[in-house]
């Protein structure tokens, strides 16, 4: 019997011995493999580290640094944010765009430049330059602004469908702005009392452009209504026989309720700022009207301005997010989203 349990006692300290030798000779090979980067891997790690691998390989964005980034302003690149942002996110998921509003006021160009001066925003999106004021007042917290230009638009004006007028001077529509003319008899249209609506210069870089540029800075007139929004001065365009309203071309020019009005330098020059020939609302939505993008590049289109990314140059981390964002929309890829997204492409 002691015969037996001897025996069974050292079978089972041969195999535990056994064992314990390819345990640590296991570990061993395990251990040389991390060394030399050569681990063996499950075949679902594996497929997850390359499903990662080749997503990220997509984001070739040089100078792109990784976190998340404050950024806002103009409410006219609404469509870039939503369609070409989108696909930056989706390329560079290490690189986090978090649109802000402004706590206390209305989101803008002017507004995305303040919460850039202060501090706020990594970099801010604008229909209209910088102002020098604005320059001045970065300066003095140590850092000065850049904007850098990566698409084209074009001030649209809206009226009524049922407005018979062929077009409108810029100089015309300055004087319908400013209150000197108030009939569209005044300008060859019928004998009918125009009805003027803005947003006020406050709420955005669109309204501000338009007054520096088309008003010669000169203030609204006081038969100006002011609206909030696009959306809603379009509906009361399209409920007033004798409405007018300007905003930037893709809010204007593919819709369907209003028309857009050919402008031009002299009465002689009217360019549409839609392709030709134009879409009746008969046949609207099925078909859209389209920008007209060789007027807008060309400047025979009698409104245009630049879109800028503007960025804080302070040799920060903001400032690299910045110049590498706006570097991506002036990429063959980002100008073709950019246009997908209604606007010009400049470059």
């Amino acid at each position: 019997m002691s015969q037996k349990n001897e025996t069974l006692s050292l079978f089972l300290a041969v195999v535990i011995t056994i064992g314990l030798i390819f345990s640590g000779l296991w570990f061993l090979m395990e251990r040389w493999a991390q060394l030399n980067g050569t681990v063996a891997k499950s075949p679902e790690t594996s497929n997850t580290d390359n499903s990662m691998n080749q997503f990220l390989s997509k984001c070739n964005v040089s100078n792109l640094p990784e976190g998340t980034f404050n950024y806002g302003g103009s409410t006219t690149w609404a469509p870039i944010r939503k369609e070409v942002d989108s696909v930056l996110q989706s390329q560079c998921p290490r690189f986090v765009l978090r649109y802000t509003q402004p706590p206390l006021s209305k989101a803008g160009s002017g507004t995305g430049l303040r919460m850039l001066i202060d501090n706020q925003l990594a970099f801010s999106q604008s229909s209209r330059s910088v102002k020098a004021e604005e320059n001045a007042e970065a300066q003095q917290k140590g850092f000065s602004l850049k904007e850098i230009s990566v698409a084209i638009d074009g001030i649209a004006i809206a009226v009524n469908h049922d407005l018979n007028i062929p077009g409108l001077t810029v100089a015309q529509l300055k004087d319908i702005y400013t209150g000197k003319i108030t009939n569209w008899l005044q300008v060859g249209g019928p004998n009918l009392p125009i009805t003027v609506y803005s947003r006020s210069k406050e709420s955005g870089g669109t309204a501000e452009f338009f007054v520096e540029n088309v008003l010669n800075k000169e203030n609204f007139g006081k038969n100006v209504t002011f609206i909030d929004t696009t959306t809603e001065a379009l509906r009361k365009v399209a409920a007033s026989p004798g409405g007018i309203y300007y905003a930037s071309a893709p809010e204007i020019v593919p819709q369907c309720i209003i028309k857009s009005l050919p402008l031009g330098r002299t009465s002689n020059q009217f360019v549409p700022p839609y392709q030709e020939p134009f879409v009746p609302p008969s046949e609207c939505p099925n078909k859209h009207n389209h920008l007209n993008s060789k007027a807008f590049s060309s400047g025979d289109y009698a409104i245009t301005r630049n879109l800028f990314v503007i960025v804080k140059q302070n040799g920060q981390t903001d400032q690299q997010a910045g110049e590498a964002y706006a570097n991506w929309l002036l990429t063959p890829q980002g100008q073709e989203l950019i246009e997908k997204a209604g606007f010009v492409r400049i470059k």
